[in-house]
């Protein structure tokens, strides 16, 4: 007889060999580096609003948000939800069809390639700079991704870390190097849905087998602190704990971080038509909202379940994988539901390799396309540049397989770092690139520099001082390297006629 374990394996492994099936169809289709980078620009709106998302929340929608909901309570979760969300929403209105209407008209097909020719940067300074960062922010991003597949697999079927964490990265590796954007961008697409999935019979499942939605919210009230937005529950001592206006500035800062992701820029600069991005825009945000608030009371019902004595209550970092304890009673039900129990676990596999198909493909493309051909102006044809995008798509992940070894390694420490990194040297670049005229090529760099030094010094130097300087390093550093790139742009000399001719007829287009 097959057993429950055997179905939900099977069901994983299906849904793997789709994922590699998708990247092998897509390789047909790429006919040209700016093909294989952007699709083409043929992205239809409910791939870009889901491929999008879908490769922004990571496993930490399915798995970080419910653990730190479950342990104590809305407080946290939901201030991080409220600033992911507001900046999802902003970042569609005010930056996705500007990007993707500039890019276009500059012939720009990755991020650093935007920034060079929106600046006229001739000697591909910027270009390299922009390059660099995306490459020393992304490679230790994508390592995250790996290590949190290798501990979901090792996790739940017994199996050593290191050859779960290698399977997982060499399918993402697969798909992402045949196919590349379009691959990269559909199997996201194909991810929101399972994902969406597991959100919704989880949440169904969870809130009867806790005895209902008022067992679920009377066992909560009965914790201080659980479900309340300013403070938060302490499951050691039974108390609450306050919970401060400068940790809810600095939890909301999360949310400035998608000014500046390449991952999500790029979806925006790939949709077919800029006035297909309204109806992208609105159904990226439904999801964000309603996928973290389910995330969030998933949280909460984890721990009516427990009191409930469906399973016994979940310390610490093990609070991560109440979804995963959740999808193995489900399994036990029968084969039907080991099935659809597989489903949700490959939705939080989806999660995490929605992200590191889409973080490869930026830092390939800043190696092959920025590095090479632009800055040390190696002669590539469309194919020779296609190849070397795809061995570097290998050697990354090299890079990254090294990296995520140690299994003992934060995934939340990498990823909150990497998204302060880029949030801070990428976001005021572009509001200012895409806003303001008068920005020069001198304020984008030092606004580049600014905002990465500034990322380290205040996470190692100035935020272990704790109190009043204990704010996520983002927020300092997106405001003080926005600061440098208007003071700088001010001091030096104006745009040439060029950049701005390129500047106002790009205006035009937005109203066209």
């Amino acid at each position: 007889m097959i057993t429950s374990q055997t179905i939900v394996m099977l069901t994983i492994g299906a849904y793997l060999l789709f994922m590699i099936g998708v990247g092998v169809y897509f390789t047909k289709k790429n006919n040209s580096a700016g093909d294989f980078y952007l699709g083409g620009r043929q992205l239809g709106p409910f791939v870009t609003a889901m491929s999008a998302e879908a490769s922004d929340m990571s496993s930490w929608l399915l798995m970080g948000l419910p653990g730190v909901a479950y342990l104590t309570g809305i407080c946290d979760a939901a201030w991080t939800a409220i600033g992911l969300a507001v900046g999802t929403y902003i970042n569609w209105l005010i930056v996705a069809k500007r990007i993707r209407v500039y890019t276009h008209n500059l012939g720009a097909i990755t991020i650093p390639d935007f920034f060079s020719k929106r600046y006229d940067d001739k000697k591909n300074i910027l270009n390299f700079t922009a390059a660099l960062i995306i490459i020393i922010f992304f490679i230790p991003y994508t390592a995250s991704g790996f290590a949190a597949c290798g501990k979901l697999f090792s996790s739940l079927f017994g199996i050593g870390y290191m050859p779960a964490m290698i399977v997982s990265a060499i399918v993402i590796v697969c798909y992402t190097a045949l196919g590349g954007f379009l691959a990269a961008s559909t199997t996201d697409f194909i991810q929101s849905i399972i994902m969406t999935i597991a959100l919704v019979v989880v949440l169904t499942f969870g809130i009867s087998s806790a005895g209902g939605f008022d067992a679920v919210v009377a066992n909560a009230q009965q914790l201080p602190g659980y479900l309340s937005l300013n403070a938060m529950h302490d499951m050691s001592s039974g108390e609450a704990t306050h919970y401060g206006f400068i940790s809810i500035v600095s939890t909301l800062a999360w949310g400035l971080g998608y000014f500046g992701m390449p991952h999500v820029l790029l979806r925006f600069m790939a949709i077919e038509e800029k006035e297909k991005l309204t109806l992208s825009r609105r159904i990226a945000t439904v999801w964000v909202v309603v996928s973290l608030a389910i995330a969030i009371f998933i949280g909460v019902i984890g721990y009516g379940m427990t009191k409930a004595g469906a399973f016994e209550f979940l310390e610490g970092s093990s609070s991560e994988t109440v979804i995963v304890v959740i999808a193995k009673l489900i399994s036990g039900i029968g084969p039907v539901a080991a099935v659809i129990a597989g489903l949700i676990l490959a939705g939080i596999l989806a999660a995490t390799m929605s992200t590191a198909d889409s973080q490869l493909l930026a830092a390939s493309s800043s190696v092959a396309q920025n590095v090479l051909k632009d800055f040390l102006g190696v002669k590539l044809s469309d194919k020779a540049t296609m190849t070397v995008a795809r061995l570097a798509v290998i050697a990354i992940s090299v890079v990254a397989v090294f990296i995520a070894s140690n299994p003992d390694s934060s995934v939340f420490e990498i990823v909150s770092f990497a998204w302060a990194g880029f949030g801070a040297t990428f976001g005021p670049i572009v509001l200012c690139a895409l806003f303001w005229k008068r920005s020069n090529k001198q304020g984008a760099m030092a606004g580049l520099i600014v905002g990465a030094a500034t990322i380290f010094v205040w996470k190692y130097v100035v935020r272990p001082m704790g109190g009043a300087f204990n704010i996520y390093e983002l927020l300092p550093a997106f405001i003080l390297a926005l600061a440098v790139n208007i003071i700088v742009s001010l001091a030096t000399a104006a745009p040439s006629a060029e950049v701005e001719k390129n500047f106002s007829e790009y205006e035009k287009a937005l109203h066209v």
